[in-house]
């Protein structure tokens, strides 16, 4: 494909940009880390030897990776359509009293009889939650930006509502219902590894991580090799053109509201039926909003996604171990760190991308023209 005029090439969109956003997050970080007396090296040593360091902490880092994959997915698969989904915390919420219910439903049939129902429940609860602000958008015009947030507060309510009314355990101090069944719940990675000879001690790891690595490759079959997919990049880059070769967009940003959603909800089997074993007020833990994150990181392609997500899961188990092990940089400080990784990757994107469309663009569309 030839490059068009001011684009850059592939592996310095796709490589180099995220890297050097990357790089610069770390730098303010240490930055960051020195002025509070510690020093910066050996906390990176500390963050990737926590996280990567030994089996157990590459089992939780795997874990976190599977909840960010998801949310990830979502995100981009609406970018791609031109829609900016940032309600898949709340399509996650939802997609857990899904999973919950069919769970506390056959409570104590075996896993592998109960997942088919889980999973298509955490599907069908977490597009059906992304459905309103999709017809919305389409039919109605409103923003799906603006409908989104408030479907993640009203996803919150409800989950109060029915953790303390309905389905909540009784008796319990906290919202959240009973725990399900030995049975029910999903096997553990550990349990499968271990006649291998691979431990990877208590991490929670399961066979929802499995299922993130096939999302990610159906995504990007859905994205680049199918009719739907290309309609969605049509009406992503041109909603008008669209038209003109015969999509509906209309149809499209609801189909894409759809599939975000459901892929949002997958976290729900991860968390619900993987590693909580009950529905919790909040177990998506902001995962939902890390997803924006990890979309832009990763440039809305399922390649980058995958990346994009480990390099969060590495953040957030390497994390929990920096904190532990230097008391002075609590867990706050590494939600900053966090912060500036999702500051330089996301809104700082355009920082350094004009210096490189000076030095890289040029050479593309030079390449492109001796092509043509």
């Amino acid at each position: 494909m030839s490059a068009r005029p001011g684009e850059l090439p592939r592996w310095v969109d796709y490589g180099l940009l995220p890297a050097i956003n990357v790089t610069a997050a770390f730098l303010v970080s240490g930055l960051v880390v020195l002025a509070i007396g510690e020093n910066p090296v050996e906390a990176v040593r500390i963050m990737l030897a926590g996280a990567l360091g030994y089996a157990e902490g590459i089992g939780f880092t795997l874990y976190y990776t599977t909840n960010f994959v998801f949310t990830g997915l979502s995100v981009a698969v609406a970018f791609r359509a031109g829609l900016f989904n940032i309600g898949a915390e709340g399509q996650a919420m939802v997609a857990g009293i899904g999973v919950a219910l069919v769970c506390l439903a056959f409570d104590g049939a075996p896993w592998w009889l109960v997942f088919p129902f889980a999973f298509a429940a955490s599907l069908l609860f977490g597009a059906a939650w992304a459905f309103v602000p999709g017809w919305a958008q389409a039919r109605r015009g409103s923003h799906v930006v603006i409908t989104t947030i408030m479907f993640n507060f009203i996803a919150s309510v409800l989950m109060v509502y029915l953790l303390v009314n309905v389905i909540g355990k009784p008796g319990a101090m906290s919202p959240e219902t009973r725990t399900i069944a030995e049975a029910t719940r999903l096997p553990l990675m550990r349990d499968m590894l271990k006649p291998l000879g691979i431990d990877i001690g208590a991490s929670p790891l399961n066979p929802t991580f499995l299922i993130a690595i096939m999302a990610l490759v159906l995504v990007w079959v859905m994205i680049w090799r199918t009719r739907l997919g290309y309609e969605m990049r049509a009406v992503g880059i041109n909603p008008t053109a669209a038209v003109y070769a015969g999509i509906d967009p209309g149809r499209i940003v609801i189909v894409a509201m759809l599939v975000s959603g459901a892929l949002a909800g997958l976290l729900a089997v991860n968390e619900v039926m993987g590693v909580q074993h009950r529905l919790l007020l909040e177990f998506t833990a902001g995962a939902g909003f890390v997803g924006i994150a990890v979309a832009l990181m990763g440039r809305a392609h399922p390649a980058g996604i995958a990346l994009a997500a480990f390099l969060f899961g590495v953040l957030y188990q390497g994390g929990a171990e920096l904190a532990f092990e230097k008391p002075k940089i609590t867990r706050d400080m590494v939600v900053v760190i966090q912060g500036l990784v999702i500051l330089f990757a996301g809104a700082l994107e355009r920082m350094v991308r004009p210096a490189l469309e000076r030095l890289f663009a040029p050479r593309a569309a030079a390449a492109a023209a001796a092509e043509s």
